[in-house]
């Protein structure tokens, strides 16, 4: 770029925004370009972008404005506390799911207050890892076992990435290859203390699912035969072996399927079944515990 066709960060802030009709994405993706973030970009508004930084921006916006969700073309997103990588390997996080996180949490520190060794959790088809190494990140150091499992070698890579970004507190963190509980060594059977998961839920003839959705993310984990139930089943089914004496398991699930999931644990002996809510007052959390007879 020479000297008389260059222009400021300000300037090519205000061409993206019209190119795309929407500041926020516009200003997500100048940042990004520029490797600035928050005050950092507002203060270099003044500054020249370089030739480097708007070839990437340009080809950021042409990706979005060819329908690419905006996390694949950055490659990036915050969820809870972390900064995660994302790719078309593995599904976008999403808010729904920090409510299943903020459940694990609670679980979690309670059951912190009882037993005096670090708990065993795992993250059923964990994706990108968000679920279980939000779990790792946000109680105390050395306070967690945390097993990643997936049955998808491209996601393990992509949660084996941001596994790097949780620091010391991902010491305890360990990646299974595999489907669902059978990722898991057999010598957890029965020690689990916590157990969450995101399985695929949507039915294939839902036709409420977004465009976007459907043409980017990975249909292996959006989608589940019977009604959206398989994958949910198949997970209820294997709660009783893993789970630990008052263990938990935790379950994201489509707003529609609160019965259905009621029933699936209530009748593998699950108790203290419940279902909450979301923000927008939909089912979305199930949650059972395991307790043997005394």
């Amino acid at each position: 770029m020479t000297p008389e066709d260059a222009v400021t960060w300000s300037e090519m802030l205000a061409e993206t925004t019209e190119q795309l009709g929407d500041a926020n994405e516009a200003r997500w993706l100048c940042e990004h370009a520029s490797g600035l973030d928050g005050e950092e970009f507002r203060q270099s508004q003044n500054e020249f972008v370089t030739t480097a930084m708007a070839k990437q921006l340009h080809d950021m916006v042409r990706r979005r404005l060819n329908g690419e969700p905006l996390q694949y073309v950055m490659k990036r997103w915050a969820f809870r506390h972390l900064d995660v990588l994302v790719d078309q390997r593995v599904l976008i996080p999403r808010p729904e799911t920090e409510l299943l996180v903020d459940v694990g949490i609670a679980i979690a520190k309670d059951r912190l207050q009882h037993i005096e060794r670090p708990l065993n959790i795992v993250d059923l088809g964990t994706g990108s890892g968000v679920i279980g190494l939000s779990m790792a990140h946000e109680l105390p150091l050395g306070k967690t076992n945390v097993w990643l499992t997936d049955q998808s070698s491209d996601a393990l890579d992509v949660a084996r990435g941001n596994l790097v970004g949780v620091g010391q507190k991902g010491g305890g963190v360990r990646l299974a290859l595999g489907s669902w509980w059978n990722a898991l060594d057999g010598s957890l059977k029965g020690a689990i203390d916590i157990a969450l998961c995101n399985p695929p839920y949507i039915a294939h003839d839902d036709d409420e699912v977004a465009s976007d959705v459907h043409a980017w993310e990975p249909h292996s984990a959006l989608y589940a035969d019977d009604n959206g139930l398989a994958d949910i089943r198949e997970v209820v089914s294997g709660a009783t072996t893993w789970l630990a004496n008052n263990g938990w398991l935790v379950l994201e699930i489509g707003y529609r399927q609160g019965d259905d999931v009621r029933a699936l644990l209530e009748s593998a002996g699950l108790v203290h079944v419940e279902i909450r809510r979301d923000l927008a007052g939909r089912d979305r959390i199930a949650l059972a515990q395991r307790q043997t007879a005394s």
